[in-house]
């Protein structure tokens, strides 16, 4: 019952849907015809897709279940690909904790840039007269 309530909402919000948008451009017994049309497709895609999302999630839990029972029932070591990484914790911890100001800068060594200056320092008549020749057209 509940599968069928989910179904006739879908189809009838379908239903719906269609009839506003085609009410706005056609008669109102067309629109009624195409909502009714649209209210029986979206309801069989309702029912296919909960028809096909129950045999995905059978299928699932079948194959699910038939791993366990080989993993109970076979002792062998290397037949199973464990995918849990170890706890690093403690290595993101000492990562975003500061470290004191001596030891940094003893352990990399760090040095920053000095970048020569590119303005020299002229005479102010020359810089003036650089201008006024730029200025000119």
């Amino acid at each position: 019952m509940r599968n069928m309530r989910f179904n006739l909402l879908i189809a009838g919000f379908g239903f719906i849907l269609t009839f506003i948008t085609s009410s706005l451009n056609n008669l109102y017994m067309t629109s009624l015809i195409r909502s009714s049309i649209a209210f029986v497709i979206w309801f069989l895609l309702a029912v296919v897709f909960r028809w096909v999302l129950g045999v995905m999630t059978t299928h699932a839990d079948n194959d699910l279940q038939g791993q366990i029972e080989a993993e109970q029932t076979s002792d062998q070591r290397g037949t199973r690909f464990d995918l849990t990484l170890p706890d690093d914790s403690e290595e993101l911890n000492d990562l975003l904790t500061p470290k004191p100001e001596s030891s940094i800068e003893g352990d990399t060594g760090f040095t920053p840039l000095n970048l020569p200056k590119l303005v020299s320092a002229q005479d102010p008549e020359q810089l003036a007269k650089a201008v006024r020749h730029l200025t000119e057209k």
